[in-house]
């Protein structure tokens, strides 16, 4: 078996980078994808794979992307919430991959919140 060296793993950390789930570091984006046990049967396993996608392909590194558990609102999923910096969170619903992709690059690239899927703009506070 072969050994592999550190240029193999420096091109298979370069490889990897773009898909994997960014956890950390600077930001402009963070894209949320609710993924309870409704959203996953609903569809947010694949809205999760297109902004991954996305992000990969457009090599994008200041946007995160990660996920959730449930959000409450099982006849809404597949749900996500978008925050920019800057900007008031808006929480999606009902996201096919057709939405995420518009989304994307509606909101998180061009900073503008497509009303017509959004279920709430701004975050739930409660006084103690």
């Amino acid at each position: 078996m072969p050994r592999i060296s550190i240029e193999d793993l420096k091109k298979i950390k370069e490889e990897q980078k773009g898909k994997m789930v960014l956890r950390g570091g600077s930001h402009r984006a963070k894209v949320t994808v609710h993924m309870g046990t409704c959203g996953i049967a609903a569809g947010a396993r694949e809205v999760m794979n297109v902004f991954r996608e996305l992000i990969a392909e457009k090599g994008i590194q200041d946007v995160i992307l990660t996920n959730s558990g449930c959000a409450g609102l099982c006849a809404k999923e597949p749900m996500i919430t978008v925050e920019v910096v800057d900007l008031a969170p808006v929480k999606y619903v009902q996201v096919d991959k057709e939405k995420a992709r518009k989304i994307f690059e509606e909101h998180v690239l061009g900073g503008r919140v497509l009303e017509d899927y959004a279920l709430a703009i701004g975050s739930e506070t409660m006084a103690v």
